[in-house]
């Protein structure tokens, strides 16, 4: 059975506490979950207006690659701290969320193309990292999270999920799919968010 383990305590005190030994055990039987890379585009390369100039000096490859480069020294200092079982999720379809769809209105109902086409590009590549640090780093079982294509699935085939929105944000202020501001203390609420897929302009339900 995997151990959950919250890493919010420094490390000093939790090695203190049980032991070097005991806590290395425990590390390595323990499941690490990693889920990164949305922000990463949505809170740099695909901000709105500011990102116009960045985009035309650095290509969508050479962005990705320099994530997926940092990434693998991330990851690798996780294995040299202890960690063996390592659960890495791939970025969803950020081009489907309520904020992306309102700033992009020339997508009209559909997801706007260019955020899903970074991000299948970095899932690819990303892909290819779990499968090197899997065979490289002895002792270590990364695996690879498909999120993209389960999420693509449920906004596909929302309603055999039990929703009824997939498009709209359930707490909402402004935009048509209600994605231009956070959710807030000012923010309208759906009358039933198990209904809507995304609870904000950013996050799924």
């Amino acid at each position: 059975m995997h151990k959950w383990i919250t890493l919010q305590i420094p490390g000093t005190i939790f090695i203190s506490s049980i032991g070097a030994p005991a806590a290395m055990k425990l590390l390595e039987g323990s499941l690490f979950p990693v889920v990164i890379g949305s922000n990463d585009f949505l809170d740099n390369y695909l901000v709105p207006v500011v990102s116009t100039i960045k985009q035309k000096l650095v290509t969508p490859e050479t962005f990705v690659g320099a994530l997926i480069a940092r990434f693998r020294l991330q990851l690798t200092r996780l294995y040299n701290m202890g960690a063996r079982r390592i659960l890495v999720a791939n970025v969803g379809p950020i081009g489907c969320i309520p904020f992306q769809r309102d700033i992009n209105p020339s997508a009209g109902e559909n997801c706007v193309a260019f955020p899903n086409q970074l991000a299948q590009l970095f899932n690819a590549q990303l892909k290819d990292l779990i499968a090197e640090l899997s065979t490289n780093l002895n002792r270590s079982k990364f695996v690879y999270g498909d999120v993209y294509h389960i999420v693509d699935d449920i906004l596909r085939n929302y309603i055999s999920f039990g929703f009824e929105n997939a498009n709209s944000a359930c707490c909402y202020v402004a935009g048509r799919f209600g994605g231009l501001i956070q959710c807030g203390s000012l923010s309208k609420v759906c009358p039933d968010r198990s209904k809507y897929f995304f609870l904000g302009p950013l996050s799924s339900n």
